[in-house]
């Protein structure tokens, strides 16, 4: 018996034609732009209001700017301050900051200020938390109900997706990131179409939210660490060994989540759980010292600068501390992301190894550190790769973490992520 020949042919996935994606570019660059425009003004005003609580105001008071009792005073008061935005603001800074990732919900416009202002108070006051994933969530709920008023016939469905794509490549420095987190997305869902199609819109968008900030605020993520050549067999197996540690110790915080969560929330009240939250944290401070407050890029960036410039014993503290600082802040409602202090965790981690066993190069010590802890946290594996990779940059640093991910991803994957759900149940 013959077979048709259309029966024969393998199934192709049609692309879509040139008329169908030119269309999008618009949309896509002013959101990019608006997304990074956001990014970058709540960001500097927080860097504003920072300035003030940890130099002139410590020192018109004649107390030493990091001292204990500034930084309990500081973070107790952020807890207050926060508190109360949560609790009389409209909105109420929005929803609990411990279900949310990257993937964010779209609010109304009415509880965006308040989850602004919330962060501003967050990034400025110390808790261990980055910007990604409220920020993520304003830019989501202004595209959707700006390109829902100005283009009501496009798709509900894409303004979402290019915020979040915008928003991370601001928040990166590069598109790239925000490829490589939609192209994740996308695997996760059932999508028509070539990927590349499906990633027409979002890169574009990605690509204006990161050349915008590019332009306003010059970031980088090189640490500058000392350049380790060409790898070794010495290096694998520092990089496995160290991916893996970072993982299951980061995995220990995971675990340890869900019911941190769970004693901020019998508190009931955000004036009590914050306020508690910053009492932890200011404890956490004083055994860690400053280095381990705030979201943790300017802090990683003065350990790479040195780094034998502390003892393992110290960095191990480092580690610990600003883990269960960043379990801490995640729990209490702080509204903050969990990536960036989770890359401090990787690289005082690293540096650790560094410090223990001289063989292991500071380089790949760190790029290693940063890939278990963000897989174990996070479980993106495409933005754990590239953040690890991109604090490195030294391409002979990439063949090591892409076979140190693979026994560190054996460890993670089926385990509960740090996030959870509404019932207070972890995300696996």
């Amino acid at each position: 018996m013959v077979q048709d020949p259309a029966q024969q042919a393998p199934s192709v996935t049609p692309a879509t034609p040139a008329r169908t994606l030119v269309p999008t570019i618009l949309p896509a660059l002013a959101v990019g732009v608006l997304s990074s425009l956001v990014l970058v003004g709540v960001e500097t005003a927080a860097e504003e209001l920072q300035d003030v609580l940890w130099g002139p105001l410590p020192d018109a008071l004649g107390i030493g700017r990091y001292s204990v009792a500034w930084m309990f005073v500081v973070l107790v008061a952020t807890g207050l301050a926060v508190g109360l935005v949560v609790w009389k603001v409209p909105g109420h800074a929005g929803p609990d900051p411990a279900t949310l990732g990257l993937e964010a919900p779209v609010l109304p416009p009415a509880v965006l200020p308040g989850l602004v202002l919330a962060t501003a108070l967050m990034l400025a006051g110390g808790p261990s938390l980055g910007p990604e994933n409220p920020i993520i969530a304003v830019n989501v709920g202004l595209a959707v109900w700006l390109g829902g008023r100005l283009i009501p016939r496009a798709p509900g469905r894409v303004w979402p997706a290019l915020a979040e794509a915008a928003t991370i490549g601001a928040l990166f420095g590069t598109p790239v990131a925000a490829a490589l987190a939609i192209s994740e997305l996308l695997a996760r869902q059932e999508t028509r179409g070539m990927l590349w199609d499906n990633l027409f819109a979002p890169l574009t968008a990605a690509a204006a939210g990161s050349l915008t900030v590019a332009l306003l605020d010059h970031p980088s993520f090189d640490l500058n660490l000392p350049s380790f050549g060409r790898p070794g067999w010495s290096d694998l197996l520092a990089a496995v060994v160290v991916a893996g540690a970072g993982a299951l110790l980061a995995l220990c915080a995971v675990r340890a989540f869900p019911y941190v969560h769970g004693a901020f929330r019998r508190l009931k009240h955000p004036m009590l759980m914050l306020p508690a939250g910053g009492i932890v944290l200011g404890a956490l401070a004083a055994a860690g010292g400053h280095l381990t407050l705030f979201k943790g890029l300017d802090e990683i960036a003065t350990l790479a600068h040195d780094p034998d410039g502390w003892s393992a014993g110290e960095f191990a503290v480092m580690t610990v501390v600003k883990l269960a600082a960043l379990v801490v802040a995640a729990s209490c409602g702080f509204r903050g992301g969990r990536i960036f202090p989770a890359v401090f965790v990787g690289t005082a981690l690293g540096l650790c190894a560094h410090a223990l066993v001289s063989g292991v190069h500071p380089s790949v010590g760190v790029s290693a550190g940063v890939l278990g802890v963000l897989l174990a946290v996070t479980r993106q594996g495409w933005i754990s790769l590239f953040v690890a990779a991109v604090l490195v940059a030294e391409p002979g640093v990439i063949a090591l973490l892409c076979v140190a991910s693979l026994p560190a991803w054996l460890l993670v994957t089926g385990r509960p992520q740090m996030q959870l759900r509404e019932d207070g149940t972890s995300v696996r």
